[in-house]
């Protein structure tokens, strides 16, 4: 008799143990669901690599659609070869945010406000063509995003790590009149990343796209930017791993350092509008010399 207990009672718990436990199978590790740093629309860059080491500063603030995140996001990139071969690397150290309480119950998050600390970035970036009169600059980039992230329970970083690559193509033309030059940059590749579920680990693959056109009037630069990524991944029509933004940017260059003011705004699937400022350092003297 008490043999038929026990099994019967191994088998309610067998039952109710899913229904105890924290299930990721309802979590969309999707722009649409999480903090606007977790899986960002990936920048990229005029398709140049810089003779010197480049240190930059950016302050974002995101508004919008229940959540508000204020960060901080350095960048570093070291030219193993000038205007050939370059390391970048980037981390968010720290975000501050506050989400509505609709926010935090679509998300499934445990509080409205909070500090994180976001994943670290690592990219090789291989010049495969230099621009020349009658040629067009092809670079390509291949990038490690780590799960450094924190604060995954409150939907601001993802637990798992990814990588895409990526080819940036560029053409200058030399205009007469009002500006100096216009420079038409395109960008094809490949994104992908772990969805972690009770069971199994799942991999999202996406399609990476971007164009660029920029204006040059002297030392002023006008970039406005459409980029985004498509996934394959379809649990629910808003599941939102096909997030497309607009970016408009302008760059003001000094003697040194350079300036910019950036608005972005999320078209679908990235429910945040951005205003970003920062500003860029050539550091010569941390530039290695191999020859």
């Amino acid at each position: 008799m008490w043999k038929n207990y026990l099994y019967s009672a191994f088998l309610i718990i067998l039952f109710l143990f899913p229904c105890c436990i924290p299930s990721q199978a309802l979590i969309n590790h999707t722009t649409n669901y999480f903090g606007p740093n977790a899986n960002p629309v990936p920048d990229f860059t005029s398709a140049t690599i810089p003779k010197n080491t480049e240190f930059s500063v950016y302050g974002d603030y995101y508004f919008g659609y229940g959540d508000q995140t204020a960060d901080q996001l350095l960048k570093v990139e070291i030219p193993l070869l000038p205007e050939k071969i370059s390391v970048k690397l980037w981390i968010v150290p720290i975000e501050y945010y506050t989400v509505t309480d609709a926010v935090k119950e679509r998300r499934m998050m445990s509080r409205n406000s909070g500090l994180a600390s976001g994943d670290f970035y690592l990219q090789t970036r291989i010049a495969l063509f230099n621009e020349k009169e009658h040629k067009i600059a092809v670079i390509f980039n291949a990038t490690l995003k780590t799960a450094s992230g924190s604060d995954f329970i409150n939907r601001r970083f993802f637990n798992t790590a990814g990588y895409y690559f990526d080819t940036e193509i560029g053409k200058s033309f030399i205009v007469r009149g009002f500006l100096n030059e216009i420079r038409l940059v395109a960008n094809a590749g490949f994104y992908s990343w772990d969805v972690q579920t009770p069971n199994n680990n799942v991999q999202d693959d996406a399609v990476m796209y971007g164009l660029k056109v920029i204006l040059k009037k002297k030392n002023l630069s006008w970039e406005n930017t459409i980029s985004g990524y498509s996934g394959w991944i379809k649990r629910a029509d808003d599941y939102g791993d096909r997030p497309f933004v607009l970016a408009t940017k302008l760059n003001l260059k000094g003697k040194k350092n350079t300036c910019f003011l950036q608005y972005q705004y999320g078209i679908k699937y990235f429910p945040f509008n951005q205003i970003r400022i920062g500003a860029v350092f050539p550091l010569a003297a941390l530039t290695p010399n191999f020859f």
